[in-house]
């Protein structure tokens, strides 16, 4: 029980990585606030957690004052914040000459505004606590990949972000760090993904260790960079993807390679 007492937030903590992590924290015993735009998948994870542990706050991460008066909620109710889990994010597919302008101000505001807002309305209460910061990133962040270049841009900004509050809220006690997912099965890119033509097979030859992950995979190393065990471990990115990073990228025949 290595949160037990503990306050985790979880954005995006409706479905997928989120309510996978949300529930791995509350399975240790912290009481988990989940924010995402939908109050019904919110509901469907909360209702899954053991013990009670798992409350929804419906709100939508790019829109700064009701962050704030979200994480004034949270604080009410919970007495502080030991942990922020900047996991929401927005993300499609799409040849970088067809992306609209809005289509790229959508995903880098979900993404890069978003976890901004969190974590700097989250701050004081993460001073208190001496807490830590995990952010939800992607390997293409440092390597790049076609088909997605509004979503590797934001995600390079969050990642420049997890650095230079590593380095600058040190002094406050905060640790802050990221993992970057690789090729997952959730319920959404088993829909809009995986279920397209033979992108599964491919994509799992480009991994050496063989498989495509599973949200679990992500929650146990969310777990343990967020303990006390990793004490130490700060301005960190973390590639939890099988060393799939290190071959092609998942989505590079979308760029003409084979």
């Amino acid at each position: 029980m290595r949160f037990a007492g503990k306050t985790v937030v979880v954005t995006g903590g409706g479905s997928g990585l989120g309510r996978a992590m949300a529930l791995a924290f509350a399975g240790e015993g912290a009481r988990v606030a989940i924010v995402g735009r939908r109050g019904d998948k919110l509901e469907q994870t909360a209702a899954l957690a053991p013990g009670g542990n798992v409350f929804g706050l419906a709100g939508d991460v790019r829109d700064a004052s009701r962050v704030q008066a979200i994480v004034q909620e949270i604080v009410a109710r919970t007495g502080g914040i030991d942990v922020l889990v900047n996991n929401a994010a927005g993300n499609f597919v799409v040849p970088s000459e067809e992306l609209s302008p809005n289509g790229f101000k959508s995903v880098v505001d979900i993404v890069l505004l978003g976890t901004f807002h969190c974590t700097r309305f989250a701050f004081d209460a993460l001073r208190a606590s001496r807490g830590a910061i995990l952010n939800i990133v992607a390997t293409y962040a440092w390597s790049g990949e076609p088909g997605v270049v509004h979503s590797a841009s934001a995600k390079a900004g969050v990642l420049a972000m997890t650095r230079t509050l590593a380095a600058e809220w040190g002094r406050y006690g905060i640790r802050a760090n990221a993992i970057a997912p690789g090729p997952i099965h959730t319920e959404g890119t088993d829909k809009n993904l995986w279920s397209v033509a033979d992108v599964e097979e491919r994509v799992r030859k480009q991994i050496p260790l063989g498989r495509i992950g599973t949200p679990d995979d992500v929650a146990h190393a969310a777990l343990w960079l967020c303990s006390g065990e990793a004490a130490w471990v700060s301005g960190a990115t973390l590639a939890v993807d099988g060393a799939h990073w290190l071959q092609a990228g998942t989505l590079g025949f979308l760029g003409g390679q084979t």
